[in-house]
């Protein structure tokens, strides 16, 4: 299908999701990869990271951009040519990407899976959640607080950060869909925006 759902964050930032019901060959038409990223493509043994890969450049095009217009750090961190600040996303059977003329920007979709308990200590100070009794609530918040971690770390772009000690994010009820998150290294504290919103059994998290 085409673009599953947009949104705009403010003047400069925006979000978009697709969702990907489309065969690899019905992807593969009309996009022109560069040479090291189909490289890439063609290195990927699962169909459905191939077809993640590919809706993201479709998700490009919806923004105006091509596959050429991006890439890669040392840090495998994506950046636009043109200045612009940009993060992308696959899980399972969904892609996503943020844009920002201005903001530095992370953007993180999960499948909400019963896994993430058994790693909940990993990443959080679990003894936060114990007043949480519904199971399905737990889940819902741990993959929100995973999210909005994950979307720090890609804003900073570097390998050095721990979850648990250098990624703080603040309580939030889902009501509000918004809390605020912190990267704490170094001795520099930076913060930021961070907004969520489910969909399908999947999450999705962004931070500017």
């Amino acid at each position: 299908m085409p673009l599953y759902k947009s949104l705009t964050v403010n003047k400069s930032t925006k979000v978009l999701i697709w969702k990907i019901t489309e065969s690899f060959n019905e992807l593969n038409k009309n996009v022109l990869l560069a040479t090291k990223n189909q490289e890439r493509l063609n290195g990927m043994k699962s169909d459905l990271h191939q077809r993640g890969f590919l809706s993201v450049r479709h998700l490009l095009k919806e923004v105006g951009y091509s596959d050429n217009d991006l890439v890669y750090d040392e840090f495998g961190k994506p950046h636009l040519k043109d200045g612009k600040h940009i993060s992308i996303t696959h899980s399972f059977t969904f892609s996503g990407l943020i844009i920002s003329d201005d903001l530095q920007v992370g953007i993180d979709i999960e499948m909400q899976r019963d896994k993430i308990l058994k790693i909940a200590h990993k990443f959080t100070p679990v003894e936060e959640y114990k007043t949480i009794a519904n199971h399905d609530a737990l889940i819902s918040k741990l993959t929100i607080v995973w999210g909005g971690k994950e979307s720090l770390y890609k804003i900073y772009g570097k390998k050095k950060l721990r979850f648990l000690e250098n990624i703080y994010i603040e309580d939030f009820k889902f009501s509000d869909k918004k809390t605020t998150g912190e990267i704490r290294y170094n001795n520099q504290t930076s913060s930021y925006n961070i907004q969520f919103f489910e969909f399908e059994d999947f999450t999705c998290v962004f931070a500017y």
